[in-house]
């Protein structure tokens, strides 16, 4: 008859010995038996079938065991063991507080442990999902809970330990029950799968353990269900779990997240669409989506055993060639991005196309012009390219131009502004910050000017690599924005990298600094002294340079 158990009940731990995942809390428990230093309430959270509910009947069979805690029941049972196991031990009680939420609950509990044991050693109370008693039944339950009769014992279990009174909490033993390991899972699983002569490949089972998500119930009931799937002698194989379960395969968005990077518009969306056809949601493509950021930004310290992404051996190395070439800023600028789009996808009606949205916007984010956004350029600035570039040089070399440009310190005022070279066939040539300053405003892009002169500390400026560090006030689009301008103005890509360096002051705080120290000299000078000496309440608060040519 066992036989013909689910998973999760058929191979439920009966001692400590056959828990998974959570050895210090079995000797801390063995010890304080054998030591006989017992609290007057033991407290398990932990989310969801991580074996909660089955520590506390292990405590209560270790406590009331014939044979006591040394040789505890394992495979024949004494009177007790086998009454607590079947939960009909009449001092053992079990009460789910899910359904028993009520102070007139709590008060029969407390008028029922008035009484002594009958059968056994102790009295025992398990109450499960206790966060769901009400205020007034914590309340009833204090009293008995902190002074007991020494033959009473409480049990809680819950996955919300936030909503458990602190008073509670503070006369309990608490223990904290942790999810289980990847490859402790994996194995385990792997083992139950042999025991029942089921057919299934590591990948599959791989993925059993991902969408477990650290819990064995949650493991072995999908094990259970991916066995009776099958028809007699077929294996169950990743593509056919993917389907059983409803998770796509994702070397699918490994190569949707290569070509996103490589500017693939219509190779995108085609992915996309192969991916929403078989059933994906799109909220549960946006976390797989969050989740494989992650492990771009992290595959460098991550190994293909310690991560819980269902990932195999092809899939793990595909992610680390591709992480080579990445910008650990873009993976941050995408992870936010992404981030936002969760909250959009609550407000839009049709999830489907606010997702193919997003996905273009990770192509113009990761520095690639969609092909709509080409071709509007080509059709409107093929004839008009060559004549703005001619302008553009123009007016650099213009001297009444440079003029109107402001100098941040009064020896760049003195040197030959720099000159911005057109190259024939790429566009401008920008090799400096204040070259780039310069275009900014001959292109009216006055927002961008402004955060590189007040809010960006420059560390490096090299080809094609501006290096930065930044104040509390820079923009937040100021990197992919500047990222466009730069590949439209120089028909190349820029990488624009954040760095821990200090950098140098921004512009407007040399110009302020350059301005105090005008001012300190000038404090200096007899003009000022005689100035002073006439008017005694003035006070020098700027001053402007004016050169020759304006006398």
């Amino acid at each position: 008859m066992s036989n013909s158990k689910v998973l999760a009940l058929k191979y439920r731990p009966k001692s400590f010995d056959d828990l998974i995942g959570q050895d210090e809390i079995a000797e801390t428990i063995i010890n304080s038996i054998k030591f006989n230093k017992l609290p007057n309430a033991y407290l398990f959270t932990g989310i969801r079938g991580i074996g909660k509910t089955t520590i506390a009947r292990i405590v209560a069979k270790s406590l009331n065991c014939l044979n006591g805690i040394e040789n505890l029941c394992k495979e024949k049972l004494c009177e007790n063991c086998n009454s607590i196991a079947n939960s009909s031990h009449i001092d053992v009680l079990e009460m789910d507080a899910a359904s028993k939420t009520g102070v007139d609950d709590v008060r029969d509990l407390i008028e029922f442990s008035r009484y002594g044991p009958t059968s056994s050693k102790f009295k025992i109370f398990i109450i499960d999902e206790v966060h769901m008693l009400s205020k007034q039944a914590f309340n009833a339950l204090l009293k008995t809970l902190e002074e007991p009769p020494e033959y009473l014992k409480f049990i809680f279990a819950t996955t919300e330990i936030k909503k458990i009174p602190i008073t509670v909490i503070s006369r309990c033993q608490r223990f904290d029950l942790s999810r289980i390991k990847y490859s402790e899972l994996f194995e385990f699983i792997k083992e139950i799968k042999d025991k029942e002569n089921g057919k299934v490949t590591d990948d599959a089972l791989k993925l059993i353990v991902k969408i477990s998500e650290g819990s064995v119930r949650d493991a072995l009931s999908l094990l259970d269900r991916g066995l009776l799937s099958l028809e007699k002698n077929k294996e169950l194989d990743l593509s056919m779990a993917q389907k059983i379960f409803g998770h796509f395969d994702k070397s699918q968005l490994i190569d949707l997240f290569n070509l996103i990077l490589e500017g693939k518009e219509n190779e995108v969306i085609e992915v996309y669409r192969k991916i929403y056809d078989q059933g994906v949601e799109p909220k549960i493509f946006i976390n797989d989506f969050l989740e494989l950021i992650y492990y771009f930004k992290n595959i460098n310290s991550l190994t293909l055993e310690g991560s819980n992404f269902s990932l195999n051996d092809v899939e793990f190395n595909k992610i680390k060639d591709i992480s080579k070439n990445l910008n650990n800023e873009v993976l941050i600028l995408f992870w936010q991005f992404t981030i936002k789009v969760l909250d959009e996808l609550d407000i839009v009606s049709n999830q489907h196309l606010s997702i193919e949205m997003f996905l273009m916007r990770l192509i113009h984010l990761s520095g690639h012009k969609t092909k709509n956004e080409n071709d509007n350029k080509k059709s409107s600035d093929t004839d008009n390219k060559n004549q703005d570039d001619k302008k553009i040089s123009t007016d650099l070399s213009n001297k009444e131009t440079i003029n109107q440009i402001k100098n941040i310190t009064q020896e760049q005022e003195s040197k030959p502004k720099p000159h911005l070279e057109t190259k024939a066939t790429n566009g401008i040539s920008i090799n400096s910050l204040n070259e780039l300053i310069e275009i900014c405003n001959l292109k009216k892009e006055m927002k961008l000017k402004y955060e590189l002169e007040k809010n960006v500390n420059l560390v490096r400026f090299e080809k094609s690599r501006i290096e930065i560090s930044f104040n509390d006030n820079l923009d937040k689009n100021f990197v992919k924005d500047l990222s466009s301008r730069l590949l439209d103005w120089t028909g190349q890509r820029w990488i624009i990298s954040f760095s821990k360096e200090k950098g140098e002051l921004t512009i407007k705080e040399k110009e302020k600094d350059q301005k105090i120290k005008l001012i300190e000299k000038a404090k200096k000078s007899d003009l000022y002294n005689t100035l002073i000496n006439y008017f005694s309440d003035a006070e020098l608060v700027d001053i402007k340079t004016i050169e020759k040519d304006d006398k």
